[in-house]
């Protein structure tokens, strides 16, 4: 008889996600740890996340929406693209305007899954954390282009996120020298400025605004000046899209909320630009990257990350150690209890990674 073992990715996609899936499927079906560890594995993969669990009913027609067989040769070639094959979405099965709890876990138990490992953010990890205390045999494993997951150095995503980022940036550089104008662009990060940050220090920008740290439009202003009278011919000012300025709140696109709480962020790009050119008279333009740091094939990084999070999460099921995250920390991959991953978050630390003065990465390191 062969252990079933679940997999779903939930919220934003990101690269690093399919990679991911792969090594969960490869580490499972492998015939020589198979043999040794005197257990055999089956892996279905659920789409569209959460939704996937609350929709596909057991013994319907429909199952096979949600519900595919996986298998090695059907994700060989997983690794190399973006995305997520599985699909997902940003469903809450706690949502209190909509509880729909108890058809995960009847789904689950009518499934025979035996174990569950979810690929996700602080939501989706949110979500398994309450199913384990429910008695869901849950694996967790940190996905988000935002970094903001703690309990771990780094999470799925980021990397690739961060390249495209800075390769968007330095094909701004060409049309901003020639006509001699300032770009300020908006990149992901409702909460933490990691993406905002680390693409500006990796594009050189000369402005970085991140949401740990309210910034004033008149400092802007100065910074701008001050770059201006030293000759340079343009500025790229980078800024998280959940930043602030001083006496203002964050900027949100509508008035929709998602099934976690979270309001669409939006807008204080094409606002500080239009502050910069109405006080300073200088052409300013602003650029929302949105989702094009989601896309694209995962990095060299983001494939390895991928691989060994993948082959964690099964070690940890094969050893029954279940309610845990799979981690990287100080060098070496980990696990720690999902209690302590949720909740709060790993934002930018601004006394150590921050200069306040210069709005930008930190001047000294030792």
């Amino acid at each position: 008889m062969k252990s079933r073992i679940g997999v779903l990715t939930g919220g934003g996609d990101c690269a690093g996600l399919s990679p991911a899936i792969k090594w969960v499927v490869k580490t499972a079906l492998d015939e020589q740890l198979q043999w040794d560890r005197g257990t055999q594995y089956q892996v279905i993969g659920i789409r569209d996340g959460w939704r996937g669990l609350i929709r596909a009913e057991p013994g319907s027609p429909d199952i096979p929406g949600y519900i595919v067989p996986l298998d090695q040769e059907k994700v060989r070639t997983w690794d190399r693209y973006g995305g997520t094959f599985l699909g997902t979405s940003r469903t809450n099965p706690y949502d209190p305007k909509n509880d729909q709890s108890k058809i995960v876990l009847d789904n689950i138990e009518k499934l025979g899954l035996e174990a569950l490992v979810a690929i996700g953010g602080d939501d989706t990890l949110g979500v398994a954390y309450k199913l384990a205390q429910e008695g869901v045999n849950v694996v967790g494993i940190p996905k988000t282009v935002d970094k903001d997951i703690l309990g771990t150095d780094y999470t799925l995503g980021f990397e690739t996120a961060l390249s495209v980022i800075t390769e968007e940036i330095d094909r701004l550089r060409t049309t901003a020298g020639s006509h001699k104008r300032i770009f300020v662009v908006e990149t992901m990060g409702r909460n933490a400025g990691w993406l905002a940050l680390k693409s500006g220090e990796s594009s050189g920008a000369f402005i970085i605004l991140i949401p740990e740290y309210d910034f004033s439009i008149e400092k802007v202003n100065e910074l701008v000046m001050e770059g201006k009278r030293a000759g340079s011919r343009y500025e790229i000012i980078v800024v998280a899209e959940g930043a602030k300025s001083e006496g203002y709140s964050e900027f949100t696109k509508d008035k929709h909320i998602d099934g976690f709480g979270h309001k669409t962020l939006g807008g204080i790009a094409e606002f500080l630009s239009g502050e910069i050119s109405r006080t300073l008279g200088l052409e300013s333009r602003s650029i929302v990257l949105s989702y094009l740091q989601r896309g694209g094939t995962p990095c060299a990084y983001d494939r390895r990350m991928a691989r060994y999070f993948g082959i964690a999460a099964i070690d940890l099921v094969v050893k029954k150690d279940f309610g845990k995250m799979v981690s990287y920390k100080n060098g070496r991959v980990t696990a720690v209890p999902l209690e302590e991953a949720i909740g709060k978050l790993n934002l930018v630390d601004v006394e150590t990674e921050y200069d306040i003065e210069r709005y930008n990465g930190r001047r000294t390191i030792l």
